[in-house]
């Protein structure tokens, strides 16, 4: 409910059931509609400002869809090279090591190109946390087929939908990443639903509190949809993901820290 003051209308206090971050900058995102990335966004500067680490985070922004992130939440970005973003990631965490860092990164930047760097400094254990967004498909340049994209999944590049045996199996770097001695949190997690908001925004507070007590890569994978690049409405690709990336791609933690048990985070 809206009460008018002169000519200014504001809502009072105890109506308001969602207050905007203040990170959040006013500029209109350019996502087509339905598009995790958005919730995504929300989730991550809320999270930033709960936590009261604002001054403190710096994110790195690849190439690919969202990479004018660093126009929306108002916190110290730097752009990286195409896949390069763990290693920009590992040189300013080592520089800076009081700061938070955290990359932001899809299907393509982080499993294609930055395979190597993805993969390395993961094993390494740098102390930085890695966002990745897996819609299964390269969204920004058209729709081709991404390392992620499902068996016999329709794409620019695989019209016919993907052949395994001639373009091989889709690659699942967060079970793999998981396996990896350096990695202390890896977990999968969706934005579709408002259930899966809160999972993944108590995932992403977690990733970084641990950060914080320097135990190693925290890896959170969000399981997304791509209405334009799957020819789909946001309701149709949110249904098809469901049924066919959440069964291939199962959410949930892979890998918790063990140890230090009285130093876990606290999430309520």
């Amino acid at each position: 409910m809206k009460e008018v003051t002169g000519t200014k209308e504001y809502i009072k206090p105890e109506n308001l059931v969602y207050r905007k971050s203040s990170l959040l900058t006013d500029d209109i995102m350019h996502y087509c509609p339905g598009c995790g990335h958005s919730t995504t966004h929300r989730i991550l500067a809320e999270i930033i400002e709960e936590e009261g680490i604002a001054h403190d985070v710096i994110g790195i922004s690849p190439v690919g869809c969202s990479v004018f992130i660093y126009n929306y939440i108002d916190i110290d970005w730097q752009e990286a090279a195409h896949g390069r973003a763990p290693a920009l990631a590992t040189a300013i965490k080592r520089l800076l090591p009081d700061k938070y860092v955290f990359t932001y990164q899809g299907d393509g930047d982080l499993a294609a190109i930055g395979t190597a760097e993805t993969i390395h400094s993961c094993n390494r254990g740098e102390n930085i946390l890695i966002i990745f967004i897996n819609n299964g498909i390269y969204g920004m340049t058209g729709g081709q087929m991404a390392p992620t994209t499902l068996p016999g999944m329709k794409s620019s590049t695989s019209p016919y939908g993907r052949d395994v045996k001639t373009m091989g199996n889709p690659l699942k770097i967060t079970d793999i990443v998981a396996t990896l001695p350096g990695t202390c949190y890896v977990t999968r997690q969706s934005v579709h639903s408002p259930v899966n908001v809160r999972r993944t925004k108590k995932a992403i507070r977690k990733a970084f509190q641990y950060q914080k007590l320097n135990m190693g890569t925290c890896f959170v994978e969000i399981v997304s949809n791509c209405p334009s690049g799957w020819k789909m409405t946001p309701v149709q690709a949110n249904k098809w993901m469901e049924e066919n990336m959440f069964p291939f791609y199962p959410l949930g933690d892979f890998k918790v820290p063990e140890e230090q048990q009285s130093q876990q985070p606290k999430t309520e």
